[in-house]
């Protein structure tokens, strides 16, 4: 944990606390009420970006951090959502972020026991894919049972996050998937070489997203690189400030990409494409990384616009599907990719995509927000599924291992019969002339 500097700023200590310039931008016009997900199920002024925003005005004018600072802050999905819809710019992700950071080293004693213990847990498991590998085996001799039929009512009533934990699970097969290889030449003429995060959540719970990121990349030309060893890009830990932590994983990345000699450095997942798109700003202040993050971050592309940019040449194969695109916040919001995935669904003969209703909206996903607030987040997957159904789309399509996760479960909760897949699947069944059966099983 970065040690706190002395206490200059009322509630927050002297190492970056929420830049004052930042939150004078904001003039309270209310624009972000309505793209607010928390304003939108509980119209509570302090749980809005701008209600948000005059804490932390306090806490820069002399107020103590206080249970209120803490609780408004904790119930912000991150989703960004406020930034898009600003009209004067104002940098809410800064804030929200800068803010975090001095609650996790100021203001932690406001949460309870059982809260603390809960993110100890959840940091110690889902950054490590080390670790995620090791609690598989147990997953899924758990899933093939029959014990989720008992286990779940009871874990209902005794613990909302054990119950989405085991909820949001996808199926996890016998047999692990086998690793992609760590270089996979171009089909034909090589195009740009390019080099794969891998992830934790993406590379141990959906292997396959990762294998078909690597062939669809192939097959359009590109030389994939897969540094071994390279671990969490941090993207969980920077969002939920926890900033010694995050640092440390997006050095040990900078590390492990330095001499894999790319010029793109793709990712198949939202969250973690815009913390690395971010490591310039995280550690500008680091002067043995400053420049190389900065040029990690320049080179960090979502894989949507990696295809968009490079345009198609590998034939594609008709699917004659409806699909519904959802778009993950940190794709949309937090990077401002929204055309690209489009761009590339609409390469595919005979898909139809459909717009959500309520398309800026969060999921309820939000890094780790479904298991530190349940009740909201469930509340946000109903209304996400709802819109989702409202479509009637066979296949919904997204581009976030944890946005996949939160729709299937609210989906399944509602007895809805719309399956889910990573865009990536979309693009290399068609590559590879899959039947519609394949996506829709």
């Amino acid at each position: 944990m970065t040690e706190a500097k002395p206490d200059l700023l009322g509630a927050f200590d002297g190492h970056h606390p929420p830049a004052r310039e930042l939150v004078d931008d904001c003039v309270h016009c209310g624009f972000c009420l309505p793209a607010c997900p928390t304003y939108t199920l509980w119209g509570e002024e302090m749980d809005s970006p701008r209600g948000r925003i005059h804490l932390m005005k306090q806490g820069l004018e002399g107020e103590p951090m206080s249970p209120a600072l803490v609780q408004h802050v904790d119930a912000c999905l991150g989703c960004m959502a406020c930034v898009t819809a600003c009209p004067s710019g104002v940098r809410y992700d800064r804030l929200v972020e800068a803010t975090r950071q001095q609650v996790e080293r100021r203001g932690a004693e406001h949460r309870t026991r059982g809260q603390r213990l809960l993110r100890s847990t959840i940091f110690a498991l889902f950054p490590r894919p080390e670790r995620l590998r090791r609690v598989l085996p147990l997953l899924s001799l758990y899933q093939r049972s029959g014990l989720p039929r008992l286990v779940r009512p009871v874990l209902r009533r005794l613990s909302p996050t054990l119950a989405t934990m085991e909820a949001i699970a996808p199926p996890v097969p016998a047999r692990r998937a086998d690793a992609v290889p760590e270089r996979v030449p171009a089909v034909g003429q090589r195009r740009m070489t390019v080099g794969l995060l891998l992830g934790c959540v993406q590379r141990e719970l959906f292997p396959g997203v990762n294998a078909a990121t690597v062939r669809v990349l192939a097959a359009e030309g590109c030389d994939v690189v897969v540094p071994p060893g390279q671990g969490c890009c941090g993207a969980l830990s920077v969002h939920a400030g926890r900033e010694t932590e995050g640092l440390d994983y997006a050095r040990a990345l900078v590390d492990a990409f330095s001499d894999a000699g790319v010029d793109r450095i793709v990712t198949n997942s939202a969250g973690c494409g815009s913390t690395m798109k971010d490591y310039a700003e995280l550690l500008a202040d680091d002067p043995w990384y400053a420049e190389r993050a900065a040029a990690f971050a320049g080179r960090t592309r979502d894989v949507s616009e990696v295809l968009a940019e490079l345009g198609p040449v590998a034939p594609r194969h008709p699917l004659p599907l409806t699909v519904a695109y959802h778009d993950a916040c940190h794709l949309r919001h937090a990077q401002g990719v929204r055309a690209q995935p489009r761009a590339v669904l609409a390469t595919v003969p005979g898909l139809v995509v459909r717009e959500i209703a309520e398309g800026d909206l969060c999921c309820g996903s939000a890094g780790i927000y479904n298991l530190t607030n349940p009740e909201p987040a469930r509340e946000l997957g109903d209304r996400k599924a709802a819109n989702v159904a409202a479509t009637g789309a066979q296949l919904l399509v997204t581009s976030n291992p944890g946005c996949l996760m939160q729709i299937t479960d609210a989906l399944r909760r509602q007895g809805r019969e719309v399956p889910t897949a990573h865009l990536v699947l979309v693009l290399d069944a068609s590559l590879r002339g899959a039947r519609t059966e394949e996506l829709l099983g």
